[in-house]
Parts: structure tokens; sequence; C-alpha cells
């Protein structure tokens, strides 16, 4: 294991009927501002038992935010918070609600250009507001992390950020606000926590006993609840384990003291911004692929990974490795993801365009080892085809 510093403030509150305790989590004098998506919260009544809990404060909203949220959007609450001078974020939603409210968060006390703040990957935030956060879609793992992304429409940017200044210092985690979910978003989110473990776990071997047993056994829960959040709708404690395994998949703790890939990730963001591919569907298009080109850099982690995680023990090391990328990609379709550029009607001539998004972002070293170089994500997007 290398060495590492792991800390993480949040406080998480989980369980049936924890919204209302919400108003002992944040200042009787708080000025709010509650960010929201595409209006699912204030459908399904989660919004009014916020505004409930949330008694006699000041209160005010901000809607709309995007699946992939964008800067354009954000700055408008930016700029709410700074007129209305409120001091106090809580986000509302899934993972991209809480992005956003992490970028609003640092901009309001920034000075300059927000957007350096996705330039720099956060490196420039001195300061944010505080901010707390109630889940409504397990995916992410924003809930417990300090990072986020970020989409500029206007330039066709998609970029990741994290300060220490943008952990939440509270999240809100009931199952039951869950049961509404589309089956797409559930497929979603299984797929995004499976992918976050894998760029954390599926590297090379530094003797991390402890990081690969957590690691491989939240994948191996999550193939085991996958399809039954997907089947039982209103099974709480299907629903109750998907959303534990999302927030342990990317709170930092199983990343602590381990190389870390976020390959996969880079390439799909690029997918997202060119062409409006949900977050989660790039994951499932890029990471087989990538492990099929990546086989000899990740041999040792593959052969533990067919075992440990798919029970494959028999056949040469190859026929293993194979047989572990398969599973891995048979899992997802069976989530209901297309793995191919081919399932979002993308063919070759998309390949160009987004290695020169990489390029232009300096995504040209990526990977644990930082050889993932451009000549090596063309190739992932060819066998993607």
């Amino acid at each position: 294991m290398q060495n590492f510093e792991f800390h993480n403030p949040t406080r998480i509150v989980f369980g049936q009927q924890t919204i209302g305790k919400l108003a002992g989590l944040l200042p009787e004098s708080a000025r709010v501002l509650i960010l929201l998506g595409g209006g699912s919260a204030r459908a399904n009544g989660t919004l009014d038992e916020v505004k409930t809990a949330l008694g006699q404060r000041h209160v005010q909203e901000f809607s709309g935010i995007e699946p992939n949220p964008s800067f354009e959007t954000l700055m408008r609450a930016v700029e709410q918070v700074r007129r209305d001078k409120l001091d106090f974020l809580l986000a509302v939603g899934g993972g991209s609600v809480i992005d956003g409210t992490k970028f609003v968060a640092a901009a309001v006390p920034f000075e300059g250009d927000p957007w350096t703040i996705m330039e720099t990957h956060g490196r420039n935030v001195r300061s944010a507001l505080p901010f707390g956060s109630i889940l409504t879609l397990p995916a992410t793992g924003s809930e417990m992390n300090n990072g986020g992304v970020v989409t500029r429409r206007s330039i066709q940017a998609k970029l990741a950020f994290s300060s220490a200044h943008t952990f939440p210092q509270f999240s809100i985690l009931d199952p039951t606000v869950t049961y509404t979910l589309p089956p797409r978003q559930v497929a979603n989110g299984v797929v995004d926590a499976f992918v976050h473990v894998v760029e954390q776990y599926l590297t090379y071997p530094v003797h991390a006993r402890v990081q690969d047993r957590f690691a491989e056994g939240l994948l191996q829960s999550l193939i085991e609840t996958g399809p039954e959040a997907l089947a039982r709708p209103e099974d709480y404690d299907a629903r109750a384990n998907l959303m534990w395994i999302a927030t342990l998949a990317l709170n930092g703790l199983i990343g602590a003291g381990v190389p870390q890939d976020w390959s996969t990730h880079m390439i799909g963001h690029e997918l997202t911004a060119l062409h409006g591919i949900d977050h989660a569907r790039t994951l499932a298009i890029v990471l087989p692929a990538s492990l099929r080109v990546r086989r000899e850099s990740k041999r040792g982690k593959l052969l533990q990974y067919a075992e440990r995680v798919w029970h494959v023990t028999e056949g040469s090391e190859d026929e293993r490795i194979e047989r572990a990328i398969a599973s891995t990609r048979a899992f997802f379709e069976d989530m209901g993801m297309g793995t191919r550029l081919a399932d979002y009607q993308l063919g070759a001539e998309a390949i160009d365009p987004i290695v020169t998004q990489l390029e232009a972002h300096g995504m040209t070293g990526l990977g644990e080892h930082r050889d993932v170089t451009l000549a090596t994500s063309r190739r992932i997007l060819e066998t993607a085809l």
C-alpha cells in the first residue's frame, strides 16, 4: 500500500423518514437556497417534506439543473445567491444536482472568472458556502465526497473539479425516495457505481488487501443488488443496499492508499459533452473496450477480478481475463445498457472529434501509469465500435 491520508467530514443520516431530521442539521438563522433538477422532487412530495422540515427559515428555490449540470445554468444560481444574500445551499436530487451545488458553493465567494475553477480542477478554490444534500438518486457518490463535474455547453467542455472546501456538511439518504425513479435512472446508478469501484480497484497489485476485499465486496453486492433494484422498485432492502453501495464506492475510502485509473471517466466525459449520452452509458461503452486494449498492463488485477468477482478459475490466463471482460459487458447489458458506440448510432467518424477534445483538455496521459495516450484512447474507441 502507498502512503495516504483519509479525511471525510460529511455526516451521513441514513434510513426511512430521515428528512424530518433536517432541522437539526443547519443553523436556525440560515438563509437557504434549495437546488433542484427537473422536477421529480416536487412531483413526488420530497420537496414539500424538505420545506416543512426547514420550518420558519428563509427559503428560496432554484430548479432546472440538468443531468449534466451546465456552467451556464449554475451561474444563474450563483447570481441569485449573491443578489439575495443567501448563506446555505441545500441540494435535493441526484449526483448532478449535488455536483452543481458544489460548484455554486465554490463560485459564490470566488474572485475572478468562476470557469477557472474547472480549468484548474478546483486547485484555486479557497473557500465555499456551506451546503448539505438530500439524495434522491444513488449513483455518483457525490453526497459524501468533494468532487463534481460541470459542462460548459458553449464550448462543449465537461471537466471535473474537487476541493477540500466542497464536502457536504451532511447528506440525508432515505431509500424510500428512490421508489419512483424510472428504471433507466436506476440502471444508470448501478453502472456508475460499478465503474467508480473499478477505476480504483482494477489497476495493478499493491498488496492492499483491505482495499481490494472492500472493493470486491462492493462489486459483488452491485451484481446481486442491481437486478433486484430494477425488478422490485419498492423493495426497501434492495434500494437501501444500492444507495449505500453507491455512496461507499466514491467516498474516498476504497481509493485510499491504492493507484487509481479514471481514464474510462475522462473518455466518457467527452462522449457526453459531444453527443449527450448519459454519463453511466458512456462508461458502459468505454470500460469493456479499455480493459481489452489495456489487458497486459492490468493483467495481475484482471486475473484477481476474474477469480474473486466473477468466480472464473478455469482455463488459461488469457481465457480467464476474456471471460471477466465478457461478464462485465454482459452485466451492463443486463442493466439495459448499450455497450458499443453503434448502440448510440455512432461510427468511426465520431472518434476524431473525441480524440481532439481529449487533447484540448489535456487528457493525453491518462490511467494509473499515465500511459493512456491519445493513440491508446483512439484504440479504445475503435474497439468500442
